[in-house]
């Protein structure tokens, strides 16, 4: 993948409207203003506001940041987390939270509304392109099931392994780490992430 894909990728329109109106509703309901809650996510005022307007492309620790100024999570900013027995997501409203010029996407589809919260996604990477992750919290993991094509984990300090279609694997993600698609066809997997306390 040229470095040009991985400059453009990045989340979703749909994501950043989304992730925009409930950092400013937050905001709100916290009475705070724009420049305090900036101040307390170390982000700058004019970032706050272009995220606020869904017009800031934000690294995912930013909105880690912002998630942990307004005492709530990743999750819970992107996806319904109210408390029930039972919540159903309809086909297509899941949270399009990464997306690259390649045509591959990382969908957030659900999540427990318990902290500290498990993720549920859908990735697809197309031939030749890669996602780079920055470390998760100590103690992170995620779950892997390949649908098809073929995965490739990138993790600092071992060896590339690639998982066929049908296998599963387990990834301490408090390391840098990357998934590669490197064969001729579409890869589809399915992630579960359990952060860390």
């Amino acid at each position: 993948m040229s470095d040009d894909v991985t400059a453009r990728s990045g989340p979703t329109v749909e994501f950043l409207a989304r992730l925009g109106a409930e950092v400013r509703r937050r905001r709100k309901d916290a009475a705070l203003t724009v420049q305090q809650l900036a101040d307390a996510a170390g982000v700058s005022r004019r970032m706050l506001t272009q995220i606020e307007l869904g017009q800031a492309n934000p690294s995912l620790v930013t909105v880690d940041k912002l998630a942990g100024a307004l005492a709530t999570d990743f999750v819970s900013l992107t996806r319904d987390t109210r408390p029930g027995a039972l919540a159903v997501n309809a086909p297509g409203t899941g949270a399009g939270v990464w997306s690259s010029v390649a045509g591959s996407s990382g969908v957030l589809q659900a999540a427990t509304g318990r902290q500290p919260a498990a993720e549920l996604w859908e990735w697809t990477l197309m031939p030749g392109d890669r996602y780079q992750a920055d470390p998760d919290p100590a103690g992170s993991e995620e779950l892997f099931l390949v649908v098809d094509g073929a995965l490739t984990l990138d993790v600092d300090g071992l060896a590339p392994v690639t998982v066929e279609t049908g296998g599963s694997a387990r990834l301490a993600s408090d390391r840098r780490y990357a998934y590669a698609n490197t064969g001729p066809v579409p890869t589809r997997f399915v992630r579960v992430v359990h952060l860390g306390a």
